[in-house]
């Protein structure tokens, strides 16, 4: 094997490690959004997170718009 091969295999293994990083991360996500924000359903958003991940991202977006947006709580919506 020469000198370019070795670089080239390291680059590979770099690549796919970096690829299975930010795939873990945007799974994780949503999850650590409504944590943070207190979301009164944030288990649900974390493992609606986790899903998206084996459904090909296709319902991330609104996972993680789920993650924003809070259900007011019966005292708020009293006058």
């Amino acid at each position: 094997m020469s000198f370019i091969d070795i670089f080239a295999w390291i680059v590979l293994i770099v690549l796919a490690v970096s690829t299975v990083a930010v795939v873990v991360f945007l799974a994780m996500l949503p999850g650590l959004i409504a944590r943070r924000r207190n979301h009164p359903w944030a288990q649900a958003v974390t493992v609606g997170g986790w899903v998206t991940l084996f459904l090909g991202f296709v319902l991330w977006p609104i996972v993680l718009i789920w993650a924003y947006v809070d259900v007011p709580t019966a005292k708020e919506r009293q006058p």
